[in-house]
């Protein structure tokens, strides 16, 4: 298994997700936890950018999360991640993927600071951003998984997000019928992997 550094920042949706793929295929990855106001030269050096995750694998350098995640994969994935003998739940994934880390993401920014959006009201950003949690919510319907009857690459790359987007206003989320997503989120919190990626190093 090949070895690397990654430069992450515990509590970034994005890193969480990498850093979980890493540790489920057992990449041997040395993490590096990064201070967001003091980001590390050699880091900057890697990836001028200056966001989280950033990972250096022979002599390659990936600063896409969900590209860290389809390298750790592709060098182990013993329960089926990809879905590789599933190509109508692959061609899903990759609708939900783009949904999460474009519209929801930005929902979920504009929800968490609406602050800094004043133009609409917090509920109207919620309600933008819960649209996602509804369909989330119906693919729960009839298994604990969004897209099969285990985890997938879906469900540790849009977790992290529902996480946080649910922790703006928990009483809010638990107080939604979106039972079966609370159900889901909490596996997933409690789970191993999540707990493992989270501990202070």
């Amino acid at each position: 298994m090949s070895g690397g550094v990654l430069y992450s920042f515990r509590r970034c949706p994005y890193a969480m997700r990498a850093r979980m793929a890493l540790r489920y295929s057992g990449a041997a990855v040395q993490i590096i936890e990064v201070s967001l106001k003091a980001k590390p030269a050699e880091m900057l050096a890697l990836s001028p950018k200056g966001t989280v995750p950033v990972l250096s694998v022979d002599g390659r350098v990936i600063d896409e999360s969900l590209a860290i995640m389809h390298w750790a994969l592709a060098q182990n994935d013993p329960e089926d991640w990809l879905l590789k003998h599933d190509p109508a739940a692959r061609a899903l994934m990759a609708g939900l993927l783009e949904e999460n880390d474009q519209a929801f993401k930005l929902h979920l920014n504009r929800y968490k600071y609406a602050e800094r959006y004043p133009e609409q009201p917090t509920e109207h950003y919620r309600a933008e951003g819960e649209v996602f949690l509804r369909m989330l919510d119906e693919l729960l319907a009839e298994r604990n998984y969004l897209l099969a009857d285990h985890l997938s690459l879906a469900d540790v790359a849009i977790a992290p997000f529902v996480r946080q987007f649910a922790h703006v206003d928990r009483e809010w989320f638990a107080g939604t019928s979106h039972r079966r997503l609370q159900a889901w989120l909490q596996r997933f919190l409690e789970s191993e992997l999540f707990t493992g990626v989270m501990e202070k190093p």
